[in-house]
């Protein structure tokens, strides 16, 4: 398997990642029949990389990645745009910092978020979104479909890795596209460690802020968290095949 590089420097390598961050989120359980999405800032600043609609994560190949500009305008790739692509340029257009950015409808989030507790450092998982807490996106659960609810998501966002969308999801943003990834999944997984734990009973026990920062900075620094993303994409089945146009009548 060819090894993409996490930021890329040409139009084929954003295609290629985003297609790949589709097959991880998928081999991560993340997806939602064909709803949600990962994206992959444009090298040329033009906007960015996407799937197009009406596909789930397990269904795109390279033919159905499109380059979508903040306007909405699909200025390369076949298909049509996802209503909710301002999350992607939104978080971009306020964070220089960011390469990629992953929304998905995780249902462990929108069940945990539902209670209105502090998510708690649980778990290796955990670590990554506590002290500060995780920022939430309240003014609306409903679909992020303006340019305007994409700047308020942005700066619910604010700096942090990822932001809890009550009644709706998740997003999540990195430098590059494995991070956001991988933060996505993590924020899954401790939003289930954290659901699991409150149905046995009160928490009791947790990180502190010392020891989580600390640990944090070893067991999620970049190349683990690119590690993670590879194991995925080795679950994952290929991306299938473009489809083989008619052979010309003959005769």
């Amino acid at each position: 398997m060819a090894h993409v590089p996490a930021v890329p420097a040409t139009e084929a390598e954003a295609v290629a990642l985003a297609v790949d961050g589709c097959r991880a989120l998928a081999a991560a359980g993340q997806a939602d029949m064909v709803w949600g999405h990962p994206s992959v800032r444009d090298p040329g600043g033009r906007g960015a990389w996407m799937k197009c609609s009406g596909l789930g994560f397990g269904e795109v190949g390279a033919d159905r990645i499109v380059l979508v500009s903040p306007s909405g305008s699909v200025l390369a790739g076949s298909g049509p745009r996802h209503i909710e692509y301002p999350i992607h340029t939104g978080i971009m257009a306020a964070r220089p910092d960011v390469g990629a950015v992953v929304h998905t409808h995780s249902a462990a989030a929108c069940a945990f978020a539902a209670l209105d507790v502090p998510l708690r450092p649980l778990d290796h998982a955990g670590s990554l979104f506590c002290y500060p807490d995780i920022p939430r996106f309240t003014q609306t659960g409903g679909l992020i479909k303006t340019s305007a609810l994409g700047a308020s998501l942005a700066a619910a966002l604010g700096s942090s890795l990822a932001c809890l969308m009550p009644q709706h999801g998740i997003v999540t943003a990195g430098p590059d596209l494995p991070s956001a990834v991988m933060t996505a999944v993590l924020l899954d997984k401790a939003c289930r460690t954290q659901l699991d734990a409150m149905a046995a009973g009160p928490l009791r026990s947790w990180g502190s802020e010392e020891d989580t920062v600390a640990k944090r900075a070893d067991v999620w620094a970049p190349s683990q968290l690119r590690a993670g993303f590879d194991y995925l994409l080795r679950q994952a089945p290929s991306p299938p095949s473009p489809p083989v146009p008619p052979s010309p009548p003959v005769g």
